[in-house]
């Protein structure tokens, strides 16, 4: 039985940031930026916007009736929850109206979670068949002001409703994982903001790559040359490129070196306007590739690498479907060309503003005006109030 990525979506605030602009008011060439990083903007949300808001948007955006029937299982990938206790997945499934006997599951594992999750819904789709099951990475990159990871901040949300005779993506059965130990990046219970070893995490992502990417080679007994496409984790865009040239370097097919880094150059079109979204950044490289490229075609193998810090990584692969173009959107870049561009006080102002209640457990956003179909409407007596509107 085929099971797979039947359709995909995506959703980010309507708010974004000249990178810029970003390095000149922190006194830094925009070049460290664009290309030292290969950033050019990143989201900004508003108060009113989290994981939860922009999740539900981005399934909401490919969902229709038979599905929102269907579905009987949701996962949310994330590390930045905004409750210690109650998943995500439960708030979604209320803001989308669903029916009631479904499973509302909440993923963690820094970056690496939904692909944790993508896996858990292929097996649920094999032992249940008519199912479907709504997998939501949705995440917030919040590094602080002047801090060194500042300038690769964002938000978004992914949604991949995954079943049976999939219309855009088969998952194929060669996953490899590889965990290790490691303090390269975390955060504290008692911190708002993560801990970076920023030349370490590098080094842990080259080396997760290169380690699991030879084990792969040796169990699932295929190389590079099987796949039309590398889509890599993008905390930034660059760091992908590094990971990909890794791979090639010991290869003589310029062919294949032209291929490979042009269909790179098409997975990081989104995430460079974005910024980084943590669990959701392979997938909105993945989205970027199959919805820019022109040169893909039905039967491709993608393969993919997930990397979370701590650190889980990941490498498996998908097949493109026939049809696939039908299922996807043309225009997405409309949706970035709609977005309203902030300067740099108006950032500092919105996305570092006080989202913590007051010691009655009360937060009040009602000066915000956000016209999105789901918001934060406040937070009362410490529980987290949501609109659909």
């Amino acid at each position: 039985m085929k099971i797979g990525i039947d359709k995909i979506g995506f959703a980010m605030p309507e708010y974004y940031l000249d990178i810029c602009d970003l390095a000149v008011a922190r006194g830094v060439e925009p070049d460290k930026f664009t290309k030292g990083l290969l950033q050019l903007e990143m989201s900004i949300p508003p108060a009113s916007q989290d994981i939860v808001t922009l999740g539900a948007q981005a399934a909401y955006e490919i969902l229709d009736k038979d599905d929102l029937e269907k579905i009987d299982m949701i996962i949310v990938g994330t590390e930045s929850g905004v409750d210690q206790s109650k998943a995500a997945a439960v708030f979604i499934h209320n803001l989308l109206d669903m029916n009631p006997f479904v499973r509302a599951i909440e993923v963690k594992e820094a970056c690496y979670g939904a692909t944790a999750g993508l896996d858990f819904a292929k097996n649920h789709v094999l032992n249940n068949p008519d199912s479907k099951v709504l997998v939501i990475a949705s995440d917030i990159a919040k590094y602080g002001k002047n801090s060194s990871g500042e300038s690769t901040q964002g938000a978004g949300s992914c949604a991949m409703l995954v079943a049976k005779n999939p219309r855009v993506l088969e998952l194929n059965n060669d996953n490899i994982c590889q965990t290790r130990d490691v303090m390269d990046f975390w955060r504290p219970n008692y911190s708002n903001y993560a801990f970076v070893e920023g030349k370490f995490s590098t080094e842990q992502y080259l080396d997760c790559l290169m380690t699991t990417w030879g084990e792969y080679e040796k169990r699932a007994k295929v190389s590079l040359e099987d796949f039309s496409a590398v889509c890599l984790h993008l905390p930034y865009p660059k760091l992908g490129l590094k990971g990909l040239n890794a791979l090639l370097e010991n290869k003589e097919d310029t062919d294949l070196k032209e291929r490979l880094l042009t269909r790179f150059d098409e997975s990081m079109l989104y995430s460079q306007r974005v910024g980084n979204i943590y669990t959701g950044s392979l997938f909105l490289g993945l989205l970027s590739l199959i919805e820019n490229s022109t040169e893909l075609n039905a039967g491709d193998k993608i393969v993919l690498y997930s990397y979370g810090s701590g650190a889980v990584a990941e490498i498996f692969s998908m097949t493109l479907v026939e049809g696939y173009r039908d299922h996807l959107r043309n225009n997405r870049f409309d949706d970035f060309n709609r977005r309203k561009q902030i300067t740099v006080e108006q950032y500092e102002e919105m996305f570092f503003r006080c989202t913590l209640p007051d010691k009655d457990g009360n937060l009040d956003i009602s000066d915000i005006k956000d016209d999105s179909m789901f918001v934060l409407e406040k937070i009362e007596n410490h529980k987290r109030i949501y609109k659909r509107q």
